[in-house]
């Protein structure tokens, strides 16, 4: 079993999100939390695999905690499950080591496909041995993979993944004109998916200024960073 620590501060929506957790074969809630320094102490007495951690905790945010427990040495892993949604904070938790950020609100169907996923990397690690690029490449997008239950009504997971390949096999950030070309679909179609994207966090966007002096929009796929 997968124990899972859930942390929240809201305590209703913790319940709610551990009963979620229990429902996913495989994953056991071996704790709740409500703030950052009663996660620390869970993490401290009890074996957890997974942190489910909010980002808004009424004594230090999602980030500190992750940062101390990196510092005292832990390797737990972490997914955000919080409602904050600018770019700063999850481009932080990435480069905290967070594997998933999942924007409330969500329905059961949103974590359980992140779970999944993450467990199917889990067992692909304990396997060992070593991976081609392919492999690498499937490894580093497995935890993004979707089933569309995270997608707004009107969007579909096709389109949705040939933005993300067009993404993932450019050399640099691309505009939304590009993105349409490579992908095989109009600029505007393009433009709405970016836009979802990088909403939810999976793409990064950046402004490029040309003669004219109105920035162009660039896309970059976010795994890995």
């Amino acid at each position: 079993m997968i124990e899972v620590l859930v942390v929240d501060d809201d305590v209703r929506v913790a319940r709610i999100n551990a009963a979620y957790v229990s429902k996913v074969p495989g994953f056991r809630v071996a704790a709740t939390a409500h703030s950052a320094s009663e996660a620390l102490a869970r993490i401290g007495d009890t074996p957890i695999d997974l942190i489910l951690l909010d980002h808004y905790l009424p004594d230090r945010n999602g980030l500190a905690v992750v940062r101390e427990l990196r510092g005292l040495g832990h390797h737990t892993d972490v997914i955000m499950v919080t409602a904050a949604r600018d770019v700063a904070t999850v481009q932080a938790a990435m480069r905290h080591g967070a594997l998933q950020y999942l924007v409330k609100p969500f329905a059961y169907a949103g974590l359980r496909t992140k779970l999944e996923a993450y467990a199917a990397l889990r067992r692909t690690f304990e396997g060992g041995g070593e991976a081609e690029q392919t492999e690498v490449d499937r490894l580093f997008g497995a935890l993004w993979a979707t089933d569309g239950s995270d997608l707004p009504k009107g969007h579909s997971t096709t389109t949705a993944e040939l933005v993300r390949q067009a993404l993932r096999a450019a050399d640099g950030p691309l505009s939304a004109q590009e993105v349409a070309e490579s992908a095989g679909m109009s600029r505007q179609t393009a433009q709405r998916y970016l836009k979802l994207l990088e909403r939810t966090g999976r793409v990064r966007l950046s402004l490029r200024y040309g003669e004219t002096g109105r920035p162009e929009h660039r896309y970059t796929w976010a795994t890995g960073s």
